[in-house]
């Protein structure tokens, strides 16, 4: 991303297509900025095409042009985030990064999935909820980096576990920890900590 962002909106422009015109940039903005608040405050899942043509002032023709469903504009909004993490997985420090134990990388990613779904939920309740969210880049990202924890540790059954061990980290099973059973992020991260360690530890 080359961090340049619309004057109108802040929305990043790094995105843009080469020989977009700056009025279909500006209106990907207005529709990034518009969907972002109306998955913030509402059901993300109601959200509507129609809701966000409305909320962006651009005809729904303009937003099909770009964007087939809700679910794929609030991805959008998701990549910047999800790329953040993906890095710091592959060259950060550890645990999150290269270099400690299968362990406590696993803990250290359920934490930052912890705080990602903290801070985006209705994002990702907009874009990874039921089937979609196992067609998603960052879902096929997620499940390769933990079966490679599982393989380094020599963890039997690695295919049948590895979608186990990402199924708490399901968008709307965290909802239900926060909203229902009043869980607090670092309760459901501890969890999540004592679930790798069970599994990669031998506990």
């Amino acid at each position: 991303m080359n961090g340049r962002t619309d004057r109108l909106t802040g929305d990043p422009l790094g995105d843009r297509a080469p020989g977009e015109r700056a009025d279909a940039a500006r209106n990907r903005a207005r529709v990034l900025a518009a969907a972002r608040t109306l998955f913030a405050d509402g059901d993300p899942r109601s959200v509507t095409m129609e809701d966000i043509a409305r909320a962006a002032g651009v005809g729904r023709a303009t937003l099909y042009r770009r964007y087939p469903d809700p679910a794929s504009i609030a991805q959008a909004l998701l990549d910047e985030h999800e790329r953040d993490l993906q890095q710091r997985m592959m060259s950060g420090p550890p645990p999150l990064g290269p270099g400690a134990p299968p362990a406590e990388r696993l803990a250290a990613f359920y934490a930052a999935m912890v705080d990602l779904l903290e801070q985006h939920l209705p994002l990702v309740l907009g874009a990874e909820v039921g089937p979609a969210r196992f067609a998603t880049g960052a879902y096929g990202f997620w499940r390769a980096h933990v079966r490679a924890l599982l393989a380094q540790a020599a963890a039997p059954q690695v295919d049948a576990l590895v979608d186990v061990l990402l199924a708490p980290l399901a968008p709307d099973v965290y909802q239900y920890q926060r909203e229902q059973r009043r869980r607090t992020p670092e309760q459901i991260a501890a969890a999540l900590r004592t679930l790798a360690a069970g599994v990669l530890d031998g506990g």
